[in-house]
């Protein structure tokens, strides 16, 4: 996922909403994983193939990761899709906005991998049936409706192997409403510096994940809340350094472009099994 949250929580945080004070009980289970720290793939592992194509999924739970990061949009038509930017450009042979392309013109679009090899947009459907059984969802809601989304992932069975990142309002108070026992994850106002700040925040929109943590003092109010932070280091450039220094501040789990030497240094340290 893309940290320029535009916006993020601003509104949610400090509108007054009619949703329950936080309390540990309130809190929704995140999927299970056989591992204590969590490594996301970003967009799939797409060092090589084209990022959330079925490949870079199939790639990622090849490689051991946790969950497989995906983004979510909808085609002119209605289907849900796989795509990070609102625009096919770039990733595909293809132009536009995908909002403005029928599933099967998107579905005509080749997407190649820095191998060679040719592959496609993928449905929603497709993604859901690659992972189940196999790996978690860790879904960045981009341009969809949470209604929609919620019943393809019942369909497919994957109720519990989803964790939905929202980064706006309406779809924080969508999601709560179509699936409130879904657990929701996003990105805490820098200006929650304060344990007071975080509560105040939280009474408002209950949050069962983070991805960024403003004051690093409120690392053990967080723990005690029960909040997992799984931290975005994913780049091009990333380094054991980048790593370590966020492992060092207490997370649960590391966002990366490079799932497969983030998971042989884990093992390596001896960090996979615990947190």
């Amino acid at each position: 996922m893309s940290i320029n949250i535009t916006p993020v929580l601003l509104a949610i945080l400090f509108s007054s909403l009619c949703i329950p004070v936080f309390s540990q009980q309130a809190m929704r289970p995140l999927p299970k994983s056989k591992n204590a720290f969590i490594v996301i793939a970003h967009r799939g592992s797409h060092l090589i193939k084209p990022e959330n194509t079925i490949a870079s999924i199939t790639e990622a739970i090849d490689l051991g990761a946790d969950y497989v990061e995906l983004d979510l949009r909808t085609t002119k038509d209605g289907h849900l899709v796989l795509l990070h930017n609102d625009r096919v450009d770039g990733l595909s042979n293809g132009k536009g906005q995908i909002k403005d392309l029928d599933f099967e013109a998107a579905r005509q679009l080749i997407l190649k991998g820095k191998d060679g090899s040719i592959h496609r947009i993928a449905s929603f459907e497709e993604a859901l049936t690659a992972c189940k059984g196999k790996i978690n969802i860790y879904l960045d809601f981009k341009a969809a409706e949470a209604e929609k989304a919620y019943e393809a992932i019942k369909k497919a069975g994957m109720k519990y192997n989803v964790l939905v990142y929202v980064s706006s309002h309406s779809d924080y108070l969508s999601w709560r409403k179509t699936a409130p026992e879904m657990p929701l994850m996003s990105h805490l106002d820098n200006t929650i510096t304060t344990e007071k700040a975080l509560m105040q925040a939280m009474s408002k929109a209950p949050l069962e994940a983070i991805d960024n943590v403003p004051n690093e003092t409120l690392l053990p109010v967080l723990k005690t809340m029960g909040i997992s932070i799984f931290m975005d280091v994913q780049k091009a450039n990333e380094t054991p350094d980048d790593w370590m220094k966020a492992i060092k501040s207490g997370i649960q789990g590391l966002q990366t472009d490079h799932p497969k030497l983030l998971i042989d240094y884990l093992w390596q340290h001896k960090i996979r099994d615990r947190i």
